[in-house]
């Protein structure tokens, strides 16, 4: 088929890579503007970006798409259909219309779970028991289009957003290409109206780690975070972010580190910190994070 790809972030790329293995021919490749980034905050392409250029595919990077010179150009491609997974960008309905058999999107959810900006954070976070990725005809709301695949898998117990992230990528990557060999065949799902939640974006501002809450949402919210933005204490001034966490037995004031390997104590039982970042440094396992900070038993981390 003739395909325009729309994506931006690295959980794109592999389905990017499915698509031309399984000799669909990329019309071209929709993707963000490069953002300032690293130490000379120079503008750089976004993971699709730069792995299209590898590829050898056209990218476009338009700001917007209400314009009449880029609704123009998006209907010159005569697309058989787009595949949009991650864009960043609302799809007016002008684009929406103009490939012959519309727009697929790749969405990281149990869709009507998650709809929104944030599902793989938001499912580890609410303590989902799955999760999944659902092929979505695209229509104007918001992750509101009837569902033409789907597939759910499990969410591991001291599974990281990132971790699941991997995961998902790889299945929409397969999903979207069964999808597509299928088209003809598949039966669109209406969403159902009951069970609809939204994944809102996440906030920095709620990344701090309050100790005080139970273990099991302590540790959901350091996973769920992890590795963007990073659930994160302060001791002595210094912030150090948590990006691995598993719950264990202990009890004590929330806060307290209760042994040498970093089990602390939350409002009720414990949390043992597998992986900590601190600030300007690479992340660490606990052990080898220990030997150069040594956090002390006792110590308070809902302090600062």
């Amino acid at each position: 088929m003739r395909i325009v790809f729309m994506g931006t972030p690295e959980f794109s790329v592999p389905v990017l890579e499915a698509l031309v293995d399984a000799g669909h021919e990329i019309a071209a490749v929709y993707s963000q503007p490069p953002r300032p980034a690293g130490r000379g905050k120079k503008d750089r392409p976004g993971p699709v970006h730069a792995r299209a250029i590898e590829m050898g595919l056209e990218v476009r990077t338009p700001v917007s798409l209400r314009t009449d010179e880029a609704l123009a150009e998006f209907a010159a491609l005569k697309a058989d259909v787009a595949v949009v997974v991650a864009y960043g960008l609302i799809l007016p309905q002008a684009i929406l219309d103009a490939p012959a058999q519309g727009c697929l999107n790749i969405h990281a959810s149990l869709l009507p779970r998650w709809r929104g900006a944030a599902p793989i954070h938001r499912a580890i976070m609410a303590g989902d028991a799955q999760t999944g990725v659902c092929i979505m005809q695209m229509e104007a709301g918001l992750d509101t289009g009837p569902v033409l695949l789907r597939e759910a898998v499990p969410i591991e117990a001291e599974q990281t957003a990132a971790q699941l992230h991997d995961v998902l990528s790889a299945l929409g990557a397969d999903l979207i290409v069964q999808a597509l060999t299928r088209l003809d065949d598949l039966v669109p799902q209406v969403q159902p109206d009951a069970g609809v939640t939204y994944a809102a974006k996440i906030d920095k501002a709620e990344a701090r780690i309050d100790w005080s809450q139970p273990a099991v949402e302590v540790d959901r919210m350091i996973r769920g975070l992890s590795p963007f933005p990073g659930a994160w204490f302060e001791l002595q001034g210094t912030r150090i972010k948590v990006l691995g966490s598993r719950r264990v037995d202990g009890e004590g004031t929330a806060g307290t580190v209760l042994d040498d390997a970093l089990r602390v104590a939350c409002g009720s039982g414990a949390v043992a910190l597998t992986r900590l970042q601190k600030a300007g440094k690479g992340a660490q396992d606990v052990d080898v994070f220990q030997r150069g900070m040594q956090i002390a038993v006792g110590a308070d981390l809902s302090k600062g």
